[in-house]
């Protein structure tokens, strides 16, 4: 019945190399079912197969050569390709009904402490990342699902108080015996061992390279995809990236290579426009050489970024920014660092903070190896499946618990230890 409504509707699939057919619906009911406990039959359901099968042979003709088509989505454990959502659509559906993703609403960009509702907080930056990374990817003809996929999660590792809350973890977990502490694979230990009590949410390795390797930080003047990678391949990766932190990791993917440039796009002017507006800096403060050639407000420079990417399209070599927009851009990363992000001003309370968090990392890692119930028990560890709890050392269970927290929720349990907390100004 499903060959006969799918060709009906116009599209013919079954010759496609990377079609398999589906033998046993009752089994893909099930295991389904099991997986994302949805009722069965939305599984298998003929009309919505025809759907999806279409869209995926609508990618042939409108995607570039260059692009992932949907249906190579791999995951670790493989899953029946049914239901209406194509796998980097039905990633980015598992990443926004994360709890990890949740709790971007109270995570900090760059300023915390700070009494200002006008003030970018993570939730938004990663949407500016995906609407940035999706035009980009729309007029590339690339997909726009990985894109959107990649850009949800990609910051989802970020621990409380931003780079600074994460260098404070990375020292804690160093003198622990624990590799230094990285938000980009802390966002994959989340989606991967910690989400569903330690069941993760078994995303396509497509999206999860994009979000190891987003390091929107380093700068590239030009990205060239490092396709035919494979689990074994990214787990590697991992392992060689906690190992060596200065490690530069390339997206398997052109879309991964956008989301990262557009990382990178969606902050360099908001953190701007967010430093102007607690009067850290002036715009005339910009370089005049950033102002000509980029811009002075957050629009004209994502604009002209954005721009100077698309004017360049598609190369053998990957994509790429003109020179003279590469160097003008790293001067502005050169003036945020020293005006915004180094700047004595934006770490009010961090000493506090940093307090906290060894108080909190102690309390709890001495909870655990008593055995003694406690908060990271009632409100973590006893969620967790046994796998999860066994394969990892105490400590390390503390970093995962402590990163998963929001700003306010790790403040409260902080004074909740006697701390003495900071108060935002």
């Amino acid at each position: 019945m499903l060959e006969t409504l799918v060709r009906m509707s116009g599209v013919i699939f079954l010759g496609h190399p990377f079609f398999c057919p589906i033998t046993d619906y009752k089994q893909v009911d099930q295991d389904m079912s099991n997986h994302l406990d949805i009722h069965p039959e939305y599984f298998t359901n003929p009309q919505l197969l025809a759907i999806r099968e279409g869209l995926d042979v609508r990618e042939e003709s409108i995607l570039s050569p260059r692009a992932v088509r949907s249906r190579d989505g791999v995951r670790r454990r493989p899953e029946p390709y049914a239901g209406h959502r194509q796998n980097f659509a039905l990633d980015s559906d598992r990443i926004l009904h994360s709890r990890a993703y949740t709790r971007y609403i109270d995570k900090t960009q760059v300023f915390y402490m700070v009494e200002n509702d006008h003030i970018t907080h993570r939730v938004l930056h990663v949407q500016l990342v995906s609407k940035i990374a999706r035009t980009i990817g729309r007029f590339l003809g690339l997909n726009e699902d990985l894109i959107e996929a990649i850009a949800l999660a990609h910051d989802i590792g970020h621990p409380p108080f931003g780079h600074d809350g994460e260098k404070v973890l990375a020292t804690l977990c160093r003198e622990h015996g624990l590799p230094l502490f990285q938000h980009n694979i802390q966002s994959v230990i989340f989606l991967e061992e910690i989400e569903k009590g330690g069941r993760g949410w078994n995303l396509t390795l497509q999206t999860l390279d994009g979000i190891l390797c987003h390091d929107g930080e380093i700068h590239n003047r030009v990205l060239r995809p490092r396709p035919e990678k494979s689990f074994v391949d990214f787990d590697r990766e991992i392992a060689a990236k906690s190992e060596d932190p200065g490690l530069a990791l390339i997206p398997m993917t052109l879309e991964g290579c956008v989301v990262r440039f557009s990382d990178t796009i969606s902050y360099i002017g908001r953190d701007i426009e967010d430093a102007i507006e607690l009067k850290l800096i002036s715009r005339e403060e910009i370089p005049i050489n950033c102002r000509k050639l980029l811009g002075s407000t957050n629009g004209t420079i994502v604009y002209r970024l954005v721009s100077d990417l698309l004017a360049n399209g598609l190369t053998e070599d990957g994509i790429s920014f003109n020179p003279e927009i590469s160097e003008s851009l790293l001067e502005l990363k050169h003036f945020n660092y020293q005006r915004i992000y180094l700047n004595p001003m934006i770490k009010t309370g961090l000493a506090k903070i940093t307090a906290c968090y060894r108080a909190m990392f102690e309390s709890y890692l001495a909870d655990i190896q008593a055995q003694r119930d406690s908060l990271i028990f009632s409100k973590y560890l006893n969620e967790m499946s046994e796998q999860y709890t066994r394969s990892r050392p105490p400590a390390a269970i503390v970093r995962d618990y402590i990163a998963g927290m929001t700003d306010d929720y790790f403040l409260v349990q902080a004074a909740a230890l006697g701390c003495e907390v900071p108060v935002k100004v």
